[in-house]
């Protein structure tokens, strides 16, 4: 990775690292929300692919702003390091998410950034901080009722990135394509009132080979936590948030920020589950709506 790509994500976290943890007055992207606020144990996120137009980063920045826990992992694929190489894109947005991040580690989040292929460039500073954030190659998580589990983002395990670089290449390309069709889809969705829905994560689910894919993938990650003697593990990678046994151990994948907008949590007593954060956004937007509505009903009609 050229160091052109390296040194905005460095800038921005060594600057951040070197302000105060005073409150002073915060910039409105800053200001957290009132109520509807949650706490959890742990948050697992990843394939946010900052850097790319598909990213749905005030999506995440919401996410982000109501959520707390004591620990935060960033499992891979955060910043899109091959879709910068080929066309810089970093939108207000974009930065906003970084700082968010970076305030959460001031604020006592232990934040890890485990790096995916994407985002691969850091790897190259692995068992540093930067503001607070640590960067590791994996992680064994435990759970509050002491389930270990394996953390890592999965590229590693995918024959297609091993074996055919190229071959990711292409389909990353092809990937955006799909993206930039189902955000013009999404639009006109929106003009009619119709909720969010992934056109990518239909067309995988609907593809023969792409179920197959998945299960390989699952597999062969469920065979190497095996191996490491843990009770689970937790990755990303393939933009499919799941929960379930694969062959005897606990397979986690917290999904994206792309398609699916998806958490993995843990709560305070150690339950794992997903969040799906679009569905969370539709249905406060439906209660809003429904109490303007109400609202606009309970005012007195004016005399004739």
């Amino acid at each position: 990775m050229h160091r052109w790509i390296q040194a905005p994500l460095l800038r921005a976290l060594s600057s951040a690292s070197s302000q105060t943890s005073g409150v002073g007055h915060l910039p409105a992207n800053e200001r957290e929300p009132a109520g509807e606020s949650f706490r959890v144990r742990t948050v697992w996120i990843s394939d946010v692919h900052l850097g790319t137009p598909g990213c749905q980063a005030e999506a995440l920045l919401d996410f982000l702003k109501r959520v707390e826990c004591d620990t935060l992992y960033l499992v891979g694929d955060i910043i899109d390091g091959w879709q910068l190489r080929r066309s810089w894109y970093w939108p207000q947005a974009h930065n906003d998410v970084v700082q968010k991040l970076l305030r959460k580690a001031r604020k006592g989040t232990r934040v890890i950034y485990v790096p995916g292929n994407h985002d691969e460039f850091a790897r190259k500073f692995l068992e540093h901080s930067f503001g607070g954030i640590e960067v590791a190659e994996e992680w064994v998580h435990t759970t509050a009722d002491g389930r270990q589990l394996w953390v890592t983002h999965g590229d590693l395990y995918d024959g297609v990135i091993q074996c055919a670089r190229w071959l990711a290449l292409l389909g990353d390309s092809l990937y955006e394509l799909t993206l930039k069709l189902n955000r013009h889809l999404n639009s006109w969705r929106a003009r009619a009132g119709l909720p969010y829905w992934s056109l990518s994560k239909y067309l995988k689910l609907k593809v023969k080979r792409a179920v197959s894919y998945v299960g390989d993938f699952e597999a062969a990650l469920a065979r190497e936590a095996r191996k490491r003697g843990v009770d689970g593990l937790v990755c990303g990678h393939i933009h499919h948030a799941e929960m379930r046994d694969v062959e005897g151990i606990l397979y986690c994948n917290d999904g994206d920020w792309v398609e699916s907008l998806t958490a993995l949590v843990e709560h305070a007593d150690g339950t794992l589950a997903v969040v799906e954060w679009a569905e969370v956004m539709a249905g406060r937007s439906a209660l809003t709506n429904s109490v303007a509505r109400l609202a606009e009903a309970a005012q007195p009609t004016p005399a004739r």
